[in-house]
């Protein structure tokens, strides 16, 4: 039989990792898979719709696939922003956030392949960011985008 002390142990700590998945909203997939090359920038976390999040700064869920991203024009409050990329497409993609800082591009570590995903979390402030997918030419052939952070 477990004891009160124990049970109270297993709330608090089922109570600490609920709060906060239940404080990022619902997601619009129940799909959150990490391929081996983005493990260390993936997380379980539930994601808010694309358009914007309560809060500072927000998540904003990306679907990748050749070769654009859904949505292309996201808005967001500032600061640490959160894109969650899925690859819905048949190619490996990624993403980058151009002037993070000034003259600092910040990028998604390893590659997406298809059918996987991976998060980015980036400190914006307040402007316009371009976004788009470093992989080949894939940019070029219209694979970008722009957040705008209020």
């Amino acid at each position: 039989m477990l004891s009160t002390r124990r049970i109270g142990a297993m709330f608090a700590i089922g109570a600490a990792v609920a709060v906060p998945i239940a404080g990022c909203g619902g997601s619009s997939s129940s799909d959150n898979t990490s391929g081996s090359a983005d493990t260390s920038q993936s997380t379980q976390a539930a994601t808010s719709g694309g358009a914007g999040a309560t809060g500072a700064g927000g998540t904003v869920s990306l679907a990748a696939s050749e070769y654009k991203f859904s949505p292309a024009d996201p808005t967001v409050k500032s600061g640490k922003v959160t894109f969650n990329l899925k690859n819905d497409g048949q190619v490996t993609h990624s993403l980058e956030v151009e002037d993070v800082t000034p003259g600092h591009d910040q990028e998604l570590e390893g590659d997406v392949s298809p059918g996987q995903s991976g998060n980015l979390t980036v400190d914006l402030k307040p402007g316009k960011y371009e976004f788009y997918c470093p992989i080949d030419n894939h940019k070029e052939m219209g694979m970008e985008g722009e957040i705008t952070v209020k």
